[in-house]
């Protein structure tokens, strides 16, 4: 067993597990940890807790905490914010000169100034080993660049979605979840991409949030055009389905009348669904939106991930960029 707390770098970011080892630490202090990308100061999240060794990642080894975090590493660590300010306008700078189309998002240095790392987007890949040159030349230390996603960056500038709140993804959502259009269906919402999409410009994280819930109460509850019988056995068709009241309104026809009523989804019976032909112009309706999605609303799911890294210092990604590149390349060929 090994005693172990949560620890989170930066607002909303994700959250990294390391040992306390002899250390005392509680939820809330501030410490120096040693990761890959060097020393980082981070907050701990968590009451630290005994965990088996093997219930833990294994391809991520479990490191120990170096030290409690001191006021002057508090205020080191505030140095480094306002000396990120000033590297994002000379990353800027530097950006314009170069003529490359690619938008800055953040600069972010780590604890002990061994490395500086810049986050941009941009429509395809961009060839910046000279911007590169120019911005180690500049700081002199390594410089990296990433590449990010729509989600990413909007996860880092922040803003405030339709709802009014802050976004998730700014606040407290650490990971970014699978989000698909069949979420969307099952919660009976208008398919038009201006009510389902986020900021970022892709389908809303919150779309997650009461999936569980809408398919569980879908479960117990007929589709719109099915056939069932009220208490009185009487067969009708339905016409509309409130999933949260759970409560459906059935179409009955007597000769040339017809009566709509609603009835709570426990006194109704299932008799049949709806047959392949009827209401087809009701189920297209249905299935098209107002106007075409974008692709990117299409997909089942937008993992977060970078997917172009360049750094001044580091030969293995080099190596991985350059074996990137073959591969496409051999593809290329191939295809």
């Amino acid at each position: 067993m090994v005693k172990v707390v949560n620890v989170r770098f930066r607002s909303a970011g994700k959250v990294y597990t390391f040992s306390t080892g002899d250390l005392e630490v509680k939820k809330g202090d501030y410490c120096i940890v040693e990761t890959v990308r060097g020393k980082e100061m981070g907050k701990v999240v968590s009451d630290p807790a005994e965990k088996d060794e093997k219930t833990l990642n294994p391809n991520s080894p479990l490191r120990n905490i170096i030290r409690i975090a001191t006021e002057e590493d508090r205020e080191n660590d505030l140095k480094n914010r306002e000396k990120e300010k000033e590297a994002i306008k000379v990353c800027k700078e530097k950006i314009r000169k170069h003529e490359l189309e690619m938008k800055l998002i953040d600069a972010e240095y780590t604890f002990d100034n061994s490395k500086l790392l810049f986050y941009f987007t941009a429509d395809g890949r961009i060839d910046f080993r000279e911007l590169v040159k120019d911005l180690a030349a500049v700081f002199r230390t390594r410089i990296e660049l990433r590449q990010i996603g729509v989600r990413d960056e909007t996860k880092i500038l922040g803003g405030y979605g339709p709802c009014g709140r802050e976004l998730c993804c700014h606040s407290y959502l650490s990971d970014f979840v699978p989000v698909s259009i069949r979420m969307a269906k099952e919660q009976d919402l208008s398919l038009n991409p201006t009510k389902i999409s986020g900021v970022c410009g892709r389908l809303m994280c919150c779309l997650k949030n009461e999936e569980d819930t809408y398919e569980y109460l879908n479960k117990k509850l007929p589709g719109v055009g099915d056939l069932v019988a009220d208490p009185q056995g009487e067969e009708g068709t339905v016409t509309e389905v409130n999933v949260l009241r759970q409560r459906i309104k059935v179409l009955f026809e007597t000769e040339d009348e017809k009566e709509i009523r609603e009835y709570p989804a426990e006194e109704i019976t299932f008799k049949a669904k709806r047959k392949k032909g009827q209401n087809q112009q009701k189920s297209k309706q249905d299935k098209e939106p107002d106007e075409p999605l974008p692709k990117e609303l299409l997909e089942e799911d937008f993992p977060e991930g970078e997917r172009n890294v360049a750094d001044s210092g580091n030969p293995e990604q080099k190596e991985k960029n350059e074996n990137r590149k073959r591969n496409r390349r051999k593809k290329h060929k191939d295809g």
